[in-house]
């Protein structure tokens, strides 16, 4: 790194990547900033520079020498599993600072010798306690995916054979009957049955007791007349949908289709009337909000209809390394593999990477926030038919 780029980045002070030292802490504190950044985006902690002040005190040939070997051990024995970090030397005016690199890890989630997991927190840090941040923290390293998770306390009697059988048919073009598997067996092969309980998939997709087991996988749908929501008073509010995705989807397509505006086109006084917003936009990013939300978060999919926009609100940022201008280019990195195979079946779901592509192409006026501190991906679609 060049001096002039280093003093750039010291003026501006701690960040949820960049953590300044003086000098190096008790061999714990340092694992534990170690650890948090691994659990994270990664970051650069730079010895040499006070936290208080942001002051530079260089560190003299003995003082880099030492904290060099140093950091080498702490991140090889008190970081579980060890991590490999490179260091980098810079001089400043006479000053020496030493740049800690440390990557986000591919193998989540990492903890001190204490066995204790800590993530970045602005330009802090905090323990995970919660095992709904554990999971994903797992899911992130691809040790854990959600939808082949079994649901407890479920059967196979909570599967919607008929529906289940209508999938069979639409995907291999042949009768279930005619397959000559019996239901459990082939439940087993599509990985939506495991140790006789239903993964989160075969929940999700085929059971319309659904809301049963987990009642905030789902849609919830408010509109208001009014750019914002306050107090407890809705134009039109629908609780948390029940059944199945495929149930879930058409309910929530069907309170936008009644809460939207409707155009005549054409001048023939016969010309059926669209969406003030078109329906295959909704189709795709409703779809994406079901088959790509993170489903270890314990919330529902928000639907917000206002006067001037809709937003629709996925639980959950966007995963790995995937960005918004990734996702806008059509790059996808699944999630919920079993439930994005399903889907293709059961929904309006291409599975090619395309629907975002496709829905701001028929809509130019779409805005995509992924919220990383807040754990959710925001979706803007305004309205310009008021």
């Amino acid at each position: 790194m060049e001096p002039l780029e280093l003093l750039e980045l010291i003026q501006k002070g701690e960040s949820s990547t960049v953590q300044f030292k003086e000098r190096l802490p008790h061999t714990d504190s340092i694992a534990q900033e170690m650890v948090a950044f691994s659990n994270s985006s990664g970051g650069l902690i730079i010895i040499g520079v006070n936290d208080k002040t942001g002051a530079i005190n260089g560190l003299n040939f003995e003082e880099i020498q030492t904290t060099n070997n140093l950091l080498v051990n702490v991140a090889s024995q008190n970081v579980f599993p060890p991590i490999v970090i490179s260091t980098e030397t810079v001089n400043m005016s006479g000053s020496s600072l030493i740049i800690v690199k440390i990557r986000e890890g591919i193998s989540k989630p990492y903890k001190d010798r204490l066995g204790t997991i800590y993530i970045k927190n602005g330009s802090d840090k905090r323990r995970v306690t919660s095992n709904d941040e554990i999971s994903r923290l797992l899911q992130s390293s691809k040790l854990m995916i959600a939808d082949e998770m079994i649901v407890s306390e479920t059967s196979i009697l909570d599967i919607d054979v008929e529906f289940f059988k209508k999938f069979i048919q639409k995907k291999y073009n042949k009768e279930f009957e005619d397959l000559g598997i019996e239901l459990k067996q082939s439940l087993q092969n599509l990985n939506l049955l495991k140790q006789n309980n239903l993964t989160l998939a075969g929940l999700l997709c085929f059971s319309s007791n659904r809301h049963k087991f987990k009642p905030l996988f789902t849609i919830q749908c408010v509109a208001v007349n009014s750019t914002t929501i306050t107090g407890d008073k809705f134009d039109d509010y629908e609780q948390p949908f029940e059944g199945n995705l495929k149930e879930v989807f058409d309910q929530t397509i069907s309170f936008i289709n009644r809460n939207l505006k409707k155009i005549q086109i054409g001048s023939s006084f016969n010309s059926a009337p669209v969406w003030e917003i078109p329906y295959e936009v909704f189709e795709e990013l409703i779809v994406n909000s079901l088959i790509h939300r993170d489903y270890f978060i314990n919330s529902t999919v928000k639907v917000f209809i206002f006067s001037d926009r809709v937003e629709i609100i996925s639980p959950g940022k966007l995963p790995n390394s995937l960005t918004i201008e990734n996702i806008l280019s059509g790059i996808s990195v699944p999630r919920n593999p079993i439930l994005q195979s399903v889907a293709q079946t059961i929904l309006p779901y291409r599975g090619l990477g395309t629907g975002i592509m496709r829905a701001t192409s028929i809509y130019s006026e779409i805005e995509f926030i992924n919220d990383q501190e807040g754990e959710r991906l925001v979706v803007t679609i305004k309205r310009l038919n008021k």
